[in-house]
């Protein structure tokens, strides 16, 4: 039986534009890699992570889009968030940058911290202190930072760092968080540009794009890009597939 062959450049233009439409619908409605460019949410997150970001999390709203096309009014299929979530949204102040920090603040909610310690609807949340985080100073050099677990009031544990209980921004006014708003925290507590700043302020929720669910891949970015023999060498391969608590 004769057999006719297949190929030329229709199809494979074809095959590319499928490849295409399936990446970013997943891309779009499923998960989204994000990388992590800076030291504020460590010790949870560390410079050098490749996470997956759930967009099926929350729901919808615009910015679930590429660009942030304006083609979804509101949220839609929302699911509100738990106090203690990692969430990627976009910067309410520009509405374009993204930004990963942990939820510790729901609509209705008074935030305030206290001498280094958070407080939620006037409790303070607990925390232990553990073994010291083995960081970098400015210098880039060798630095014990306190490393404190913190139990947010729904059970959720997670890691902090505090450089001390009496820098800038360890004290502040209560923060009333507004209905449809949530108020976000970077976990390395004395590092972190968040809703404690004008510069973020309260997160709407149409903002959110998703949950950090899982490291993916980790590199200490000992290696440039070209230089493909120092990869294997510089992989954290203890991260690699971790999820993100």
């Amino acid at each position: 039986m004769a057999v006719r062959k297949t190929g030329g450049v229709g199809e494979m233009i074809r095959t590319i534009l499928i490849a295409v439409g399936i990446a970013l619908f997943i891309r779009t409605f499923a998960y989204e890699p994000f990388n992590i460019p800076s030291g504020s949410m460590i010790p949870t997150l560390l410079v050098g992570d490749y996470l997956f970001v759930s967009k099926m999390s929350y729901g919808y709203s615009r910015h679930s889009l590429p660009f942030s096309l304006p083609l979804i009014p509101g949220r839609l299929l929302y699911t509100e968030p738990k106090r203690g979530d990692v969430v990627v949204f976009k910067l309410p102040t520009d509405n374009r940058t993204d930004y990963i920090k942990r939820l510790v603040g729901l609509p209705g909610d008074t935030i305030q911290v206290i001498d280094g310690i958070l407080n939620i609807n006037g409790a303070p949340v607990q925390r232990r202190q553990v073994a010291d985080f083995r960081d970098e100073d400015r210098f880039g050099r060798p630095a014990d930072v306190k490393q404190y677990i913190e139990t947010l009031p729904n059970g959720v544990e997670h890691r902090i760092l505090e450089i001390s209980d009496d820098q800038p921004n360890d004290s502040t006014g209560i923060y009333r968080v507004p209905e449809g708003h949530f108020f976000a925290m970077g976990d390395n507590r004395d590092n972190s540009v968040d809703s404690r700043f004008a510069r973020v302020g309260f997160i709407p929720k149409d903002n959110l794009v998703g949950r950090a669910e899982v490291i993916f891949y980790s590199t200490a970015a000992t290696a440039s890009a070209w230089e493909i023999w120092k990869w294997l060498p510089s992989t954290r391969f203890g991260r690699l597939l971790e999820g993100i608590e």
